[in-house]
């Protein structure tokens, strides 16, 4: 049952993934008193790409054709990992926090190699940006989810969610608020959004991750893309089920799974509106203002682990 529940948990962020995007988008139109796209509209998106031609530049290399396939791969491989609607599953002993922090970096190293590639200076320029990103926004991942694993006393991911699960007064822990702050500036850096990137936009002197993937085209975009989403629910499923874990699911019973849906669905309900909020509330960060930020975020996973050691 538990194998069954594992692929379930996977197929259901795959599906979920690119309705989360549209809902996003949508809730971020009607904040700004726009009609917006509906929420099904990703969808279509990724339907057209998989249907178009594939054009690649001839002098990409193998690199350029397999990133997609390991982005793809690296962002599902997460899914099997992360605790999204059970707690334990199968494959929690596989993984755990460091697993899951390199495969994330896994697909980000694979497609910074693929803007460089082409030798597109659009690509060089985002892989270059994209890197910078991420060498001051995984640390703080590490760190943010390390402060949880201190009062786990481990760093698997399953058993976080079920710590909390046993003593809710930690949510309320400042250890716990001071890491929910740094992992939320993270997820917006790590998924491309306001303040950090604009996915909106294709504005050369300020794009990020749409740099990387100008020269893609087909079912190659279409799987990075998808990729994309996947991270992003990802990332919402750690803020939601690993600092608010109630809903999650402990036995693997129809009612017991039906809750873990529902609850899931609120929490990325209320997560989307949050960044759609926040996105309609505030400009893009400068490029050299970026790391400042970051840095900011850095800060607070430290004196989160710092207070968790203290308050142990």
């Amino acid at each position: 049952m538990g194998y069954v529940l594992e692929g379930a948990q996977a197929a259901l962020a795959l599906l979920l993934a690119p309705g989360l995007v549209g809902l996003v988008r949508w809730m971020k139109a009607r904040l700004q008193n726009r009609r917006g796209a509906p929420v099904w509209q990703p969808y279509r998106e990724l339907g057209k790409l998989f249907r178009k031609e594939v054009v690649v530049s001839s002098t990409a290399s193998w690199l350029f054709r397999a990133a997609p396939f390991v982005v793809f791969a690296s962002a599902v491989a997460v899914t099997f990992l992360v605790p999204i609607l059970a707690v334990p599953l199968p494959f929690d002993g596989v993984g755990d926090l460091l697993v899951v922090v390199y495969l994330l970096l896994l697909g980000t190293f694979f497609l910074s190699l693929a803007g460089l590639d082409p030798g597109s200076p659009f690509g060089g320029m985002g892989a270059s940006r994209e890197m910078t990103v991420a060498a001051l926004a995984e640390p703080t991942i590490a760190l943010a989810i390390f402060a949880l694993a201190l009062g786990a006393g481990s760093t698997n991911l399953g058993q976080i969610v079920a710590r909390t699960m046993a003593d809710p007064g930690a949510a309320l822990s400042p250890g716990h608020l001071l890491a929910f702050g740094a992992l939320f500036i993270v997820t917006l850096a790590e998924t491309g959004r306001l303040p950090i990137d604009n996915p909106a936009t294709h504005l050369e002197l300020t794009m990020i991750h749409e740099a990387m993937v100008l020269e893609y085209s087909g079912r190659y975009l279409a799987l990075i893309e998808w990729a994309a989403a996947v991270k992003l629910l990802i990332f919402f499923s750690l803020l939601g089920n690993l600092f608010v874990p109630w809903g999650v699911s402990v036995a693997f019973t129809p009612a017991a799974v039906a809750v873990a849906v529902a609850s899931l669905l609120a929490k990325l309900v209320v997560l989307a509106g949050a960044v759609a909020l926040l996105e309609t509330r505030i400009a893009k960060l400068r490029l050299f203002r970026v790391p400042e930020l970051l840095s900011a975020s850095f800060v607070l996973a430290l004196l989160a682990v710092t207070s968790s050691f203290l308050l142990r």
